[in-house]
This record gives C-alpha cells, structure tokens and sequence, in this order.
C-alpha cells in the first residue's frame, strides 16, 4: 500500500516538473515575441506588434491589451519588465489549470463540448448551441473536437482580470470575439462602437479634403453645365496629328477655364467658389463614413468567405470590397448630391446666396418633380460610383499592402513592424483616385447634366440616360462627355491624397486598422 502511494506520489511530482518545463518553454517563447528587440521591456507599441508576431486572438483587441499593460506593469512606469511578465505568467498559468482540471471531469487532460457545458451551467451561464460552438471553436486550434490544456493556456494566458473563474474566462471570451478579423464568431455589441470609429474617420477625412478643394469642385460642375460656346475646335492631339504647334493649340483649351474663372468671380468673388460648400460638408460626413465604414466591413465579410485575414483577401475581393461601398455611399447621399450641384448651378450675380438659395432650390424641385426629382440619374450615378469606388479604394488597397510587402521583404522584418510614411499614402490615394475619376469621368458627366437639368446655367432638359447621351454628343461630339475633366483631376488628385491621409492617421489615432 505504501509502494503504490510512494508511486502515485511519484508520478504527480513528475506530472509536475513536466509542467513546470512546459511553462518555462512558453514563457521564454512568449517573451521572446514579445520583447523581439531584446530590450528586456515592452510598451504598449510593442505589446501590440508582439501579439501580432504570436497572432494572438487578442492581436486586434487594443483596449483589451491597455488593461493586460496596467495589470503586468505593477512598477507602473508604462512598461512590462521580464520579471513582472514572469509572475504575471506563473500565477496565471497556475489559476488557468487550475481551473482547466476542474472542468476536466473525466479527468483525461481534455476538455469536451459536454465538460465545457456542464461547467458552464455550474457557473451560472447558460449559452446556446451556437454560442457554445464558437466558444469552443475559439480554443480548439488544431479542430479535434477537444481542448488541450495548452490550447486552453494559449487563448486565456493574456486575460487581463486578478480573479480568475470560468465566468470571468466566458466574459473575456465576449470581449475578444468582436474584434477577430476572421469573423468566425457571432460579433458582440461592441463591434458597433469600433465600426462607428471606422465612420468617423472616413467623415472627418472627407470634410477636410473637400473643403480644401471646393473651388476646383465648383469650377468642374460650371464646366459640365455649360454646354455651348466654349468647346475648343482644334485639341492638343489633333495639333500633333496635323503637325500644328502643341503649346499654340494647347492655348486654346484655357480659354473655357479662363472664361469660367472670370464668370464665378463676377457671381461673388471668392464666395462664389465655395457655393454649396455647406451641403458639400454636410453630404460628405454620412457619405465618406458610409462608403469607408461599408469598405472595412465588406472586406471583413469576404476575408470570412476566403477563410482569411483581412489584409490577406485576394485583388478581386479588395476591388469589390470598394465598389460596395461606393455604391451604398451614393444610394444613402443621392438627394443631397442632387442638391448641391443644383445649387452650384443657380447661383447667379445679383441673386440669392447661402440658405435662401438652398430653401429656393429645395421648393423648386419639390414643385416641379416631388421625390423623384431628388434622384435624377440615380442609375446612371450607380452606374458610374461602383466601378471608381472600386479602382479608386481596391488600387490604393493594393499599392498599400504591395509597398508593405517590399519594404518587410527588404528589411527583414514582419510586415506589422512596417509603418506607411504619410508622403507614401499621399502618392498611393493620388494615383487610385486620378485613374478612378478618368475611368469613368463620361458617366460622371451625364449624370451631372441630369441632375443640374433645366436650371439657370444647364436649362437643357432630358427624358432619361439615353437622351443626354443623345444629345451631347449630337451637341458637342466625344469631347463633350470629358467637359471639366482638367479641373476634376486637378480636384480629385489633392482631394483623394488628404482623404486617404486624414483617414489613415485617424484609424492609428482610434486604434483602428
């Protein structure tokens, strides 16, 4: 009797020690990742890049890591030295299995569906099959229908609470899901706290930007309405054609853009260049939140579809990931598009100016067309936004990720470690969005032409896509679907640079990615 109980005794101690070197042999992994630059510390910057480097489920939950930072750090100098990781890990290992042999009722060093459960109920929760599926699914990595402790360790090692319990484990488990980039789990609450941080930034990136360009804006709808007179006979390339002086035929182009000039500041001087800047800010904060908010969650719901991580779904996926959300963009601010280019084109020396214009053009619609007149060109504007949303948002996506790419390969080193410099993201959004605006410039005209229709300064009136089409090419030939392509690109080019500059900087200020 004594020889069995000296042999179990035995046989525990050594259960024991293997656990010990297992935890050792985790710990140092661990650190190892998370203090890759030997410094024998982490900050939060280097919290975050090593949970990336582990791809830790936690890598994308920010907020989740400042409370790990504050429950390690108890020297509270804003860093986690090795030795308060060191306890931080033992004491949570040793409470984990705890915890874990407690569950394991049959004792077999594996957690089922049914033990996980069971204990749950015990505890006073009672999940679904579903829920308890994903809970489940959470933890058993390698997918054999079983927990090991070291899955059980790897995904709760980080949970950031002083008092540990299956409750508190469930809760930490609730906290993390939302932030999965996989979206293999049901989202939580919170996710719609995070996804209205991805709407605010693209507003604030798209208020910013569009004031900033409002003139070249005004100057490209005055273009598009003018129909007559001002069409140059002779273009640049027929001059190379025919061996005329390039710069001599080019001179002609600028007589429109002179004209133009000259015609807003006789309507109200430097005013007169930012009319319907008012409704262009109010139409662009629900327009830019909504078209990139709908970018980062299509990209989700594809890199779902993919069975991968967001920033590995394929070109077609980031190109459709955009069009989406340009398309829900326009459907959600057509009727304040309509108004602001309607206005734009009201506005006449002498006349009306700022909200008296606006209340006059509002009650002129409503009179002469009711709703629909509010959506004029709606189709041919769908027509036209899906595919510059996706050039324009897929491109910049993919130059993006392709000099991310290079300069990880370059350098060495992970691909998180590597930080886009500003003047990079100016050069990458001008490019998408230059070649996005002249891919579809054409649809972007005429559908201008149907919104602005029977006003003081575009008072031609159509029944319908066909008809303008019809009509401004009989009118005006090819050239005239390109009216104010110059002062667009010129727009388009800083506009689309400041937008993606300010969104970009304002995800990395909320935490965003």
């Amino acid at each position: 009797m004594a020889a069995q109980a000296g042999q179990a005794q035995k046989a525990d101690d050594e259960a024991s020690r293997k656990r010990q070197r297992q935890r050792d042999a985790r710990l140092a992994k661990l650190w190892a990742n998370l203090d890759y630059e030997r410094e024998g510390s982490v900050n939060l910057d280097q919290l975050k890049k090593g949970f990336k480097r582990l791809e830790h489920p936690l890598r994308d939950a920010h907020h989740l890591m400042e409370d790990i930072l504050a429950v390690v750090d108890t020297s509270g100098d804003g860093r986690i030295q090795y030795e308060e990781f060191k306890r931080f890990f033992e004491a949570t290992d040793r409470e984990l299995w705890r915890i874990f042999d407690a569950v394991d009722v049959d004792q077999d060093g594996k957690i089922d569906k049914r033990e996980l459960r069971r204990a749950l109920f015990k505890s006073g929760i009672n999940v679904n099959g579903d829920r308890l599926e994903q809970f489940f699914k959470s933890m058993d990595q390698n997918r054999d229908g079983v927990i090991s402790y070291d899955e059980w360790r790897d995904f709760l090692i980080f949970m950031p609470h002083r008092d540990q319990n299956l409750r508190t484990i469930y809760s930490y488990y609730l906290s993390t899901v939302n932030v999965n980039p996989e979206g293999d789990v049901v989202l939580s609450d919170e996710i719609n706290l995070r996804g209205l941080g991805y709407f605010f930034a693209g507003a604030v990136a798209g208020v910013v930007s569009r004031t900033a360009t409002a003139p070249f804006d005004r100057l490209k709808v005055y273009l598009i309405a003018r129909t007559h007179g001002s069409t140059p006979k002779i273009h640049p390339i027929d001059a190379m054609r025919s061996g005329k002086p390039i710069a001599q035929e080019a001179s002609k182009l600028a007589g429109p853009l002179k004209d133009a000039l000259r015609d807003l500041w006789r309507q109200g001087g430097v005013r007169s260049f930012f009319a319907g800047n008012g409704l262009n800010v109010v139409k662009v904060l629900p327009e830019s939140g909504i078209k990139f908010g709908s970018f980062e969650a299509a990209k989700r719901m594809l890199a779902r579809f993919e069975g991968v991580e967001v920033a590995d779904i394929s070109p077609v996926s980031r190109f459709l990931a955009g069009g989406i959300g340009g398309v829900c963009a326009q459907f959600a601010i057509y009727p304040l598009d309509t108004l602001k280019f309607r206005v734009q084109c009201e506005s006449v020396e002498g006349g009306l100016r700022g909200n008296a214009l606006i209340r006059q053009t509002i009650v002129h619609m409503w009179k002469s067309s009711g709703v629909p007149g509010f959506y004029r060109g709606l189709p041919m504007g769908v027509l036209g936004i899906f595919p510059y949303s996706a050039i324009d948002l897929g491109t910049f996506e993919y130059m993006k990720k392709k000099y991310i790419r290079t300069r990880a390969a370059k350098e060495n080193c992970d691909e998180s470690n590597i930080d886009v410099p500003n003047t990079v993201v100016l050069a990458i959004g001008a490019t998408s969005g230059s070649v996005g605006a002249a891919a579809v410039y054409p649809i972007n005209v005429l559908r201008t032409r149907l919104q602005a229709q029977g006003t003081t300064h575009h008072p031609q009136r159509y029944t319908g896509m066909w008809d303008v089409l019809t009509k401004t090419l009989q009118q005006e030939g090819p050239k005239g679907l390109y009216r104010g392509l110059t002062p667009n690109l010129a727009k388009v080019i800083p506009a689309v640079s400041i937008s993606y500059l300010v969104y970009e900087n304002s995800k990395e200020l909320m935490g965003l990615k």
